[in-house]
């Protein structure tokens, strides 16, 4: 079956089509090409909304949900999403716990995940000392994953201090989604389910 995956991410023009072509890359060293379409929705709501009308209009493919989750995950997905501190989005109608995925707590958590992939992007400079030691990347809060970043990128020669358009969307396509699965149960997940929705 073909899958489309509604993300989080891009906003307008070049942005959008960064957003595509990293989560693109990255999925393909998983999953088949061609298996399964990418959709920069922009701002969460938008990404929600998107994920919404296609869940309703189009029954020929899977459809999935991906957002950040913003914060620690005690919950399943649906509910997470729908307290009064999440989104309070309601699941819709058809939708079952595999349409909806969470980077926990936020996409740039996965790139900690792979601190090689970090250090060979940024080269002379950087500091994976600054970067935290936790495996478990999902109980590392959003502010600390983006603070560790900045902290280990602002000495680097060429690229500078982390920028989420300038540098976001290049290391999504270098990290590798094994480590990416292996450090996060939220990741795992979404892995799993698109393997199984895209092989024959």
């Amino acid at each position: 079956m073909s899958v489309r995956i509604y993300v989080e991410g891009g906003f307008e023009g070049s942005t959008k089509a960064g957003c595509r072509q990293a989560f693109r890359a990255f999925f393909e060293k998983v999953i088949p090409r061609g298996s399964f379409k990418v959709i920069a929705s922009g701002d969460r709501t938008a990404a929600f909304k998107d994920f919404c009308l296609a869940l309703r209009q189009n029954h020929r493919e899977y459809t999935i949900l991906l957002v950040d989750s913003e914060g620690p995950v005690a919950t399943g997905v649906w509910h997470h999403l729908a307290t009064p501190k999440g989104d309070n989005w309601q699941p819709p109608v058809g939708a079952t716990d595999d349409h909806a995925h969470l980077m926990v707590q936020v996409m740039e958590a996965w790139f900690l995940a792979d601190q090689d992939a970090l250090t060979d992007y940024y080269g002379p400079g950087f500091t994976p000392g600054s970067l935290p030691g936790q495996p478990n990347i999902e109980l590392i809060s959003k502010q600390d994953v983006l603070r560790a970043l900045k902290q280990a990128s602002k000495n680097t020669k060429t690229k500078g201090e982390y920028h989420k358009t300038k540098h976001g969307f290049d290391l999504l396509e270098l990290i590798n989604p094994n480590l990416v699965r292996t450090a996060s149960v939220h990741a795992e997940r979404l892995l799993t389910v698109l393997r199984r929705e895209t092989t024959p």
